[in-house]
C-alpha cells in the first residue's frame, strides 16, 4: 500500500511517500519538503500569520498533486508544536481542509512523543531493552521512556531550539548572559519533568531522533547521511556539552559552515546544543544512540497496526480494508 505522510512541523513542512506491507519495513518512495520556519511566522498574540497560511496552503496544494502524481492511496496529515499553540491553528486548518480536501490534525505533544518512541522502538527492536528517547523539534522537546511499544512515560516540553532562539537571544553571537538566563531556564524546566521519566527505570539504551540531534552527531565526528540509514551514529555527553559552549559563541556565519550544517537550521543549532546539553546531564545519559526514524515513521506505524487490526476483524487484506478507522495519532487534540 502506497502511503503519503504529511508532516506539519515548526521547521519543516514534509511529504514521505512511503511503500508499506504489514510486517514488512516502510519503504520510502519520494519525498518533498520547504522549510517554512512556521514558528517565527508569529504576530504579537502568537497568531500564525495570512503570509504563513497562504504559503503553507500552496506547499499542501503541491503535495496533492504529487501524491496524485506517485499513485498514493491515502495521506496522513498532521502537524505540530507551531500550529499547536497557535490561537488560530485549528481556524487555519480548517481553512486548509476547506480549500484542498485534506484533513491535518493536530497531535497533543504527549502523542507525539508516543509516536516517535513507537518508530524508536521499531527500528532497534525488543532487544534495545528499556528504552528512553530524546527528540528536540522546533518547538518542542519530546522524552519518552519504557520497555514496550507505548511508553511508560511521555513528556513534551516546550523547549523546541527555533522557540528558544526566537523568544531568549537577540545576538549574533547571542550575549553571554542571554545564554546563562536561557540555560537556567531549560534546566529547570527539564529538571521538572525528570522525576517522571526516571519512574521508567534506568534505560538499557537512550536514543535521540530528530535534525538537531544528527547535525551535532556530524559535527562531533558521526557518519554523514551520505553513508545510509544503517551506519551506527554514537553521540556522546561530553561532547555535546563541548558543542553547547562552543556554538553559543560562534556567529550563524560559522556554525553553517560546520558539516551537516544548513544555512537555514545555523540559527538555533546552538540552543539545540543547549537542550541537548540539559537533558543528557539531568537524566545522567553518558551517549545517545541515532536513530533515523522519528515521528513520521511512527504515524505510519499506527496506521499500518490500525489497518492490519481492521483486516483481521472484517477477513481482508490489509491494503485492501474498507474505510478503516483513523489511528490514535490522527485524532484531533
Amino acid at each position: 500500500m502506497r502511503l503519503g505522510v504529511l508532516d506539519v512541523g515548526s521547521n519543516t513542512v514534509h511529504l514521505l511517500v512511503v511503500d508499506a506491507h504489514q510486517g514488512a519495513r516502510p519503504l520510502p518512495a519520494f519525498s518533498h519538503k520547504v522549510e517554512l520556519h512556521l514558528a517565527d511566522h508569529l504576530d504579537a498574540k502568537n497568531r500564525l500569520s495570512h503570509e504563513c497560511a497562504v504559503q503553507l496552503l500552496k506547499f499542501i496544494r503541491e503535495a496533492i498533486q504529487i501524491a496524485e502524481d506517485k499513485g498514493v492511496q491515502e495521506v496522513l496529515g498532521f502537524a505540530t508544536s507551531a500550529v499547536r499553540d497557535a490561537p488560530n491553528g485549528d481556524e487555519l486548518l480548517a481553512w486548509i481542509e476547506a480549500e484542498t480536501g485534506v484533513g491535518i490534525q493536530v497531535l497533543p505533544g504527549d502523542e507525539e512523543s508516543r509516536l516517535t518512541f513507537l518508530a524508536a522502538r521499531r527500528w532497534f527492536g525488543w532487544s534495545a531493552g528499556r528504552l528512553l528517547l530524546l527528540d528536540i523539534g522546533g518547538g518542542s522537546l519530546e522524552i519518552a521512556a519504557g520497555q514496550d511499544e507505548d511508553p511508560l512515560v511521555a513528556v513534551s516540553l516546550p523547549l523546541g531550539a527555533n522557540r528558544l532562539t526566537r523568544d531568549w537571544l537577540t545576538g549574533d553571537p547571542p550575549k553571554p548572559d542571554e545564554v546563562r538566563r536561557l540555560r537556567k531556564h531549560v534546566r529547570a524546566e527539564i529538571a521538572a519533568s525528570a522525576s517522571a521519566v526516571r519512574s521508567a527505570g534506568m534505560p538499557d539504551q537512550a536514543v535521540a531522533t530528530s535534525k538537531t540531534f544528527r547535525q551535532l552527531a556530524r559535527i562531533a565526528g558521526a557518519a554523514p547521511s551520505s553513508e545510509g540509514p544503517y551506519v551506527q551514529r554514537v553521540l556522546r555527553h561530553s561532547q555535546v556539552k563541548e558543542l553547547a559552549e562552543r556554538l553559543a559563541k560562534m556567529s550563524i556565519a560559522a556554525r553553517a559552515q560546520l558539516p551537516g550544517v544548513s544555512r537555514l537550521r545555523a540559527p538555533q543549532l546552538a540552543v539545540g546544543a543547549i537542550v541537548a546539553d540539559a537533558a543528557m546531564d539531568l537524566l545522567s545519559l553518558g551517549e545517545l544512540e541515532i536513530c533515523p526514524w522519528a515521528l513520521r515513521e511512527g504515524v505510519l506505524l499506527r496506521r499500518m497496526d490500525s489497518l492490519a487490526s481492521s483486516a483481521a476483524r472484517t477477513g481482508t487484506r490489509p491494503d485492501r480494508a474498507a474505510a478503516p478507522p483513523r489511528p490514535a495519532a490522527a485524532r484531533p487534540s
